[in-house]
């Protein structure tokens, strides 16, 4: 091989491997996002789902009020 070619195939494994440095930065930064939005999902969730119950315990202590005032 000639010395230009080395050298320009250790070039491009340099940058090759810049490249997949920043690649598995950047999935990182990806994985903790998604890993965050999953929990801001199941925790919205488990909040509506109490919001529901809550909805349902007022109705009915809304309907027990009504018949005492009668």
């Amino acid at each position: 091989m000639s010395e230009s070619s080395k050298s320009s195939i250790n070039i491009l494994i340099k940058k090759t491997e810049k490249l997949l440095k920043r690649f598995n930065e950047q999935r990182g930064i990806i994985d903790a996002y998604i890993k965050k939005e999953r929990e801001w999902k199941k925790h919205k969730l488990l909040q509506a789902n109490e919001i529901k119950k809550l909805e349902k315990v007022n109705s009915k202590l809304a309907k027990i009020i009504k018949l005492h005032e009668q």
